[in-house]
């Protein structure tokens, strides 16, 4: 049989013969620890070719041991029929009924059924996580989200578990020691938006009042042992915020019957959109102090998943090329509510600051690709949940709905919801409501920003008088040559002066901008600001070049530009131009160690200081990166003890010194915090402070592998477990370091968030050559991973274990790029494996392009000249 990967042309031609009625599910969670029975029963129809009686087709289902399966009454031979991925239906008829009885497996991958024992109190927790194909491991099913369906569920569990689905419970029956909860029916959704989580979870109840009158119940679950930290009435909060924004935006009332939002153990991504039953990150329940970043960021994501029970949920994509659609709609309508609706009103600041420079870096990776990518096979599927799918999607829509107008794009989704409602759309779908509305024609529109890659750059070109008058002012667009679509944008240009002591827009104009020069005849005549920014407000999606003085003003007063958007603007602009070796990673070193620390917001501050540690890491020259590297260090402490108590700016100054420490007054430093040597106002050496203190401490040779095993003890939870790994694996001798290998490469045992952690302490080496070794072994090893392991699991590893920190090796650096091309040179398969590796490369040559714009280009606080 073909095997695990479906194609779209099989996806097609199995939409084309079959509709899905119903599943009913049941499953016995009471069976082991390994395995679980799984019963399904699927009715379907089939459209016969013509002049035929019967068809032929498969159903999807990754069991261990396949029982029995019968179809139309009919006992099939499990040996003969089912390959422990699919199982081969012949002889179907108009109307048919299959059965399914299996042993499936439970995984600690993140995917499908994941089991989690609790180290505090030894409880199983389990969750599932479907997206994208893997609702086939738990049940038999037509796995692809155009096959529609009501689903029914019916758990066996331990009596003491509470178990919730996409639906409320219909019945709940106690016997012997056990639980069997049957639910309600679902509407016809995509399988991949089904969910079971089961196990003794802490709950916690509220309600709402939808736009329609219904009392939609609101439900609150975590871990036993996570009870207290569960700021319950504050998530509650949120999620009022949002549906009463999303409601009104929107036209149409919540979709579902309930709302209920899991915080599940091990997850592997922030949060997934199950009907009605959202699963997030436990890293969103905060049993330590954590960035204003951070906590923003859950309430964006909180309002992402509700925002998916609308666009997703209720109207499903036809297929996965359309992916983007479901998570750029999620991520702008989330954005504009928290902005909207929340008290976080700098949202947009943040989108600029953190998505949009996901979205630039994405975009300038070799494996760059149009928002509406080719989505040939489930592989496809997974390497493209990536910045494109979500940053610059996001990125664009936003540009889409200056481009047409917010009200009118808002009643066209309105539109768009009562047409399709519980079907399957594609992008032309939206497209036609959205036309109507505005009254805009959208197909070049689309062609140009949806089927084509790269993203553009505008710089600014301004002329004046010998009285500082503007005589000509211009926007001029380029593209990179193997991306040369020339693109229409509708922006802003701000001007900024000093005004009582700060940088404010003083102007502002919004207009079109195409082709690849734009006079901008309404600002000729002013005077030449000290600032001029190109898409001021964040409208488009572009690059930005500043001019000559609009980039010494930044060098100079970057800090006392007031509005943080326009900060956050000029923060990427700057970044961008290092990024792309047009101007010295040493320069923006020092940009950012006389600005940063004025910087007011927080994911601002995030984003530009993980900048600041790539440019001292892996960009500045390597005859000047280790007087850099401790110029940092020294700084960042520095800015930790000036920073106002107990603030924000404190807190990750500590952090990021934390984990720059290399020098031995800088690891003398942070010995002195966690043995409260030294205090600072204000902070808290709280349980996760205090593992990423032990981690510097750990990767500078100061604690021994005791020492980590007497921080566990005291803290043996799931994090503290993770924290552990990632110590361990920082240890800075060729032992640890090939214990750490072992852990993950040669024992496939390790959870995914464990994997992850030991990945992460692996590359932490001050001593470049600890990775050396394992510059051959890294590629011996990738066949064997990519083929032995799951996808969650092979991609954290061939990301994760890449020796990129030997980019700051005069000679490992070129020797990494010539192992690297080597590997993709022999092996031409597979597409989405060499897919990672291409941008593991592409790192590293970005990187010593860096090197060595640092060491040639002369030292500046601006520009090039005007284009």
């Amino acid at each position: 049989m073909p095997g695990e990967n479906l194609t779209r042309t099989e996806a097609i031609e199995r939409a084309a013969l079959i509709s899905v009625e119903s599943y009913e599910v049941t499953l016995d969670l009471t069976t082991g620890p390994e395995v679980f029975r799984s019963e399904t029963t699927v009715r379907f129809s089939a459209t016969l070719p013509a002049g035929q009686d019967k068809a032929s087709t498969f159903i999807d289902a990754f069991t261990r041991t396949v029982h029995s399966v019968t179809l139309n009454g009919v006992a099939l031979d499990p040996s003969a029929v089912s390959d422990g991925i699919r199982i081969q239906l012949d002889g179907l008829a108009a109307d048919n009924v299959l059965t399914v009885i299996a042993d499936a497996e439970y995984t600690n991958t993140g995917e499908g059924l994941h089991r989690f024992v609790d180290p505090v109190d030894n409880e199983v927790y389990l969750y599932t996580q479907f997206e994208v194909p893997d609702s086939r491991r738990m049940f038999a099913v037509f796995e692809q989200p155009d096959l529609k369906a009501s689903f029914t569920f019916a758990v066996t569990t331990p009596s003491h578990w509470k178990v919730i689905s996409n639906e409320a419970a219909a019945s709940s029956v106690a016997t012997d020691g056990t639980l069997v909860t049957v639910f309600e029916p679902t509407p016809r959704i995509s399988s991949y938006i089904t969910a079971l989580i089961a196990g003794p979870y802490a709950e916690v109840r509220s309600e709402l009042t939808s736009s329609d009158g219904r009392v939609i119940p609101l439900g609150l679950f975590g871990r036993a042992s996570l009870t207290e930290y569960l700021d319950a009435d504050y998530i509650f909060e949120k999620t009022r915020q949002g549906f009463a924004f999303f409601e009104e935006k929107f036209g149409h009332p919540y979709p579902f019957s309930k709302y209920d939002q899991l915080f599940v153990p091990e997850f592997n991504a922030g949060a997934m959109e199950n009907a009605g039953a959202v699963t997030f990150t436990e890293t969103y329940v905060f049993r330590s102090q954590v960035t204003d970043a951070v906590r923003e960021r859950r309430v964006v994501t909180v309002l992402h998943e509700l925002a998916h029970m609308w666009f997703g949920d209720l109207v499903t994509m036809r297929w996965w090329n359309d992916l983007w659609l479901n998570e750029s709609f999620a991520e702008y309508m989330s954005t504009l509510a928290t902005a909207e609706a929340t008290e976080w009103t700098e949202a947009w600041t943040t989108f600029a600051a953190l998505e949009k420079s996901w979205a630039y870096r994405q975009d300038q990776l070799p494996s760059t690709h149009p928002i509406v990518a080719t989505i040939n096979d489930l592989e496809d599927v997974q390497v493209n949940f990536d910045g494109i799918t979500y940053a610059k999607g996001a990125s664009v829509l936003k540009q889409l709905v200056a481009w047409v107008g917010q009200d009118d794009f808002l009643t066209g989704v309105n539109r768009y919801f009562t047409k399709h409602a519980w079907g399957n759309t594609e992008l032309t779908d939206l497209m036609v409501e959205l036309e109507a509305t505005s009254g805009r024609d959208l197909a070049d529109w689309s062609q140009k920003w949806l089927e084509t890659a790269g993203v553009n750059t505008l710089r600014t070109v301004i002329e004046t008088d010998d009285d500082g008058i503007i005589t000509r002012f211009a926007i001029a667009q380029s593209a990179h040559p193997e991306y040369p679509t020339i693109r229409p944008h509708r922006l802003a240009v701000g001007l900024y002066n000093t005004v009582d002591g700060v940088l404010a827009r003083t102007n502002r104009i919004e207009l079109d901008v195409d082709g690849e020069l734009t006079e901008v005849p309404e600002l000729v005549g002013m005077p030449r600001p000290e600032l001029a920014l190109v898409n001021d407000d964040d409208l488009a999606y572009a690059k930005v070049r500043l001019d000559d003085l609009s980039a010494l003003t930044a060098f100079d007063s970057l800090s006392l530009v007031s509005d943080p958007l326009a900060r956050a603007l000029v923060w990427g602009s700057l970044w961008d131009e290092t990024r792309d070796a047009e101007r010295r990673p040493s320069d923006f070193v020092q940009l950012v160690l006389r600005h940063v620390g004025s910087e007011t917001e927080s994911t601002t501050l995030r984003t530009v200081l993980g900048q600041l540690t790539l440019a001292a890491d892996l960009y500045v020259a390597p005859a000047s990166r280790e007087a850099v590297r401790k110029e940092v260090g020294d700084a960042l402490w520095r800015l930790a003890l000036e920073a106002s108590a107990g603030s924000d700016a404190q807190f990750q100054f500590v952090r990021n010194f934390a984990s720059f420490a290399h020098t031995e007054a800088q690891l003398d430093a942070v010995s002195d915090l966690l043995e409260e040597r030294v205090t600072l106002k204000g902070l808290d050496i709280d349980t996760d402070l205090g593992w990423e203190l032990l981690i510097a401490l750990a990767a500078g040779g100061r604690i021994t592998p005791d020492e980590i095993d007497e921080a566990l003890a005291s803290d043996n939870t799931s994090s503290g477990q993770q924290s552990a790994a990632h110590a361990r694996a920082a240890l800075p001798t060729a032992a640890d370091k090939q214990a750490a290998w072992d852990a993950v490469v040669t024992d496939a045992s390790a959870s995914n968030l464990v994997v992850r952690a030991t990945a992460l302490g692996f590359l932490q080496a001050d001593d470049l050559s600890l990775l050396e070794p394992f510059l051959p072994r890294y590629f011996d090893s990738l066949g064997r991973l990519w083929t032995e392991r799951s996808y969650a699991i092979s991609s954290t590893l061939i990301t994760g274990l890449y020796p990129s920190p030997l980019a700051a090796h005069p000679t490992l650096g070129p020797a990494l790029v010539s192992a690297t091309t080597e590997w993709l040179d022999t092996n031409p398969e597979p597409a989405a494996l060499r897919r990672l590796i291409v941008e593991n490369l592409a790192g590293v040559e970005r990187a010593l392009a860096a090197q060595h714009a640092d060491a040639m280009l002369t030292p500046t606080g601006g520009a090039g000249d005007d284009a």
